[in-house]
C-alpha cells in the first residue's frame, strides 16, 4: 500500500522549465524574478507590496523590525501556531504573551486577546494567526488595534487565497486591509512550494522599503537616500540587517506554482467538504474543520477523544498524519517564563483531541476514501 501523507509538494513539468530557465539565465541569487514573483504574488492576495524572502520565519522576524519592536515591548500571539509566530518577537528582545483560542475556529479568541490588554501595561502588538487556512478575525482585532494603538502582524501562511466579508466588503488573507503586515510561507507542504521562501505583504510603502532594505543587510545603493555618494559602485549600511535574500530559481518555482494557486484551492476546497460529509455523521468525532467559504484548507482538523491511538493505527495502515500543533506556551523555553499547562484550557482540550488529516491537491478520491474509512473502522472498534 502507497503512503498517504498528511501533506504533499506537487512539481509539474513546467515547474521544472521555470527553475531551470532561472538557472540558464544571468541571475541566480537576486534577479528580474524576485520583483516578478513579488508583483504577482501581491496581486493575488490583493495587498500594494509584496518583499520576497528567505522563508516564512525570516518574513515574521523582518516584521518585528520594521515595526520597530523595542526589547520589552509586549506582543500577543496565539499558543496554536508554529513557534515562529512567537520566536520573531524573542528575536528582538521583546516578550510573548499568549491568548486562548477560539474552539470554534482555533484562531487567537479577540475576547481574550481584550481581556489581557485590559490587565497588561505595554503591549505593542498582536500576531492573530490564520490557522489551517482558516481566517483569524482580523476585523475584531484591527478594532482593538485602533483602541489600544496597537499593530497587527497577520501570520497568513496557512492561508493564501482565503478570505473572509466585513460590511460587505471581501477581504483577503494577507491584502493589508486591516493588518499592517502580513506574511506568508512557501515551505514544501504550503498551498505554493519553493523549497523554503517567504513573502512579507502589506499597503504601507514605508514598511515596505523598510523591510526590503533590512533583509539586505540594511543596505541601500540609491544615491539620494545616502548621506555620500562616490560612484556607481558605492552602497551605504544604513540599519543592523540581514542577509534574508530569496533566490531567482526559487522566485522562478514559486511564479510557476502561483500560476496553478487557484486550481489548486479549488481542489483543497473539495477535499474538505467530502471530509464533512463523512465527519458530520461518524459517531466518536468530537469536531472538525468543517467546510467554510472563504477556507484555505491548508490543513483539515478532526479532533478525537483517542487521538493518540488514532494516529498509531493509522500509521499501521501507511495514512501519515500529523498533530498541528503543541501548544507554544508548553514548549521548554516559554515555560522558563512561567507558563503552564491549564493556562489556556481550550488550545490544551483542541491539542488533545487534534489530528490533522491529509490535505493537498494531488490527493486522490480513493486515497480520502480509504483515510475516511480506516478513521470510521477504528472509532467503531
Amino acid at each position: 500500500m502507497n503512503l498517504i501523507p498528511h501533506g504533499k509538494h506537487q512539481i509539474t513539468e513546467a515547474d521544472k522549465q521555470a527553475v531551470l530557465d532561472a538557472l540558464e539565465a544571468d541571475f541566480i541569487t537576486q534577479g528580474p524574478r524576485i520583483a516578478a514573483f513579488e508583483n504577482a504574488f501581491a496581486r493575488y492576495v490583493k495587498a500594494d507590496f509584496g518583499i520576497a524572502v528567505a522563508n516564512g520565519t525570516a518574513a515574521l522576524h523582518l516584521c518585528t523590525l520594521a515595526l520597530d519592536v523595542k526589547p520589552g515591548d509586549k506582543v500577543i500571539t496565539s499558543p496554536i501556531t508554529f513557534v515562529a509566530s512567537a520566536n520573531c518577537v524573542a528575536y528582538v528582545g521583546g516578550e510573548v504573551l499568549f491568548a486562548d483560542i477560539d474552539p470554534s475556529t482555533y484562531t487567537l479568541d479577540p475576547n481574550k486577546v481584550e481581556d489581557l490588554l485590559k490587565r497588561e501595561k505595554g503591549i505593542k502588538g498582536i500576531i492573530p494567526v490564520d490557522f489551517a487556512g482558516q481566517p483569524a478575525d482580523l476585523p475584531a482585532f484591527r478594532s482593538l488595534a485602533d483602541k489600544y494603538d496597537l499593530w497587527i502582524i497577520e501570520d497568513a501562511c496557512h492561508a493564501p487565497g482565503g478570505h473572509y466579508t466585513h460590511k460587505e466588503q471581501t477581504h483577503h488573507c494577507g491584502d493589508g486591509s486591516l493588518a499592517d503586515m502580513a506574511i506568508f510561507s512557501f515551505h514544501p507542504v504550503k498551498h505554493i512550494a519553493a523549497g523554503e521562501g517567504g513573502m512579507i505583504t502589506t499597503k504601507d510603502p514605508n514598511l515596505a522599503k523598510r523591510a526590503a532594505q533590512l533583509r539586505t543587510h540594511g543596505i541601500t545603493k540609491d544615491a539620494d537616500e545616502m548621506e555620500l555618494y562616490e560612484g556607481g559602485w558605492y552602497y551605504e549600511m544604513q540599519m543592523l540587517g540581514y542577509n534574508y535574500r530569496l533566490t531567482d530559481f526559487q522566485a522562478a518555482l514559486g511564479l510557476s506554482q502561483l500560476n496553478r494557486a487557484e486550481e489548486n484551492l479549488a481542489k483543497r476546497m473539495r477535499i474538505a467538504k467530502r471530509y464533512q460529509e463523512a465527519f458530520d455523521t461518524m459517531r466518536g468525532v468530537k469536531g472538525h474543520s468543517g467546510y467554510h467559504e472563504g477556507h484555505a484548507y491548508h490543513l483539515y482538523i478532526l479532533q478525537v477523544t483517542e487521538r493518540k491511538a488514532l494516529y498509531d493505527y493509522l500509521r499501521t495502515k501507511n495514512i501519515l498524519c500529523q498533530i498541528h500543533y503543541i501548544p507554544v506556551h508548553l514548549q521548554p523555553y516559554y515555560r522558563q517564563f512561567g507558563w503552564k499547562r491549564g493556562d489556556f484550557p481550550h488550545a490544551e482540550a483542541y491539542y488533545d483531541t487534534c489530528i490533522s488529516l491529509p490535505m493537498y491537491p494531488s490527493l486522490l478520491p480513493e486515497e480520502q476514501e480509504l483515510v475516511i474509512a480506516e478513521i470510521a473502522r477504528f472509532l467503531k472498534a
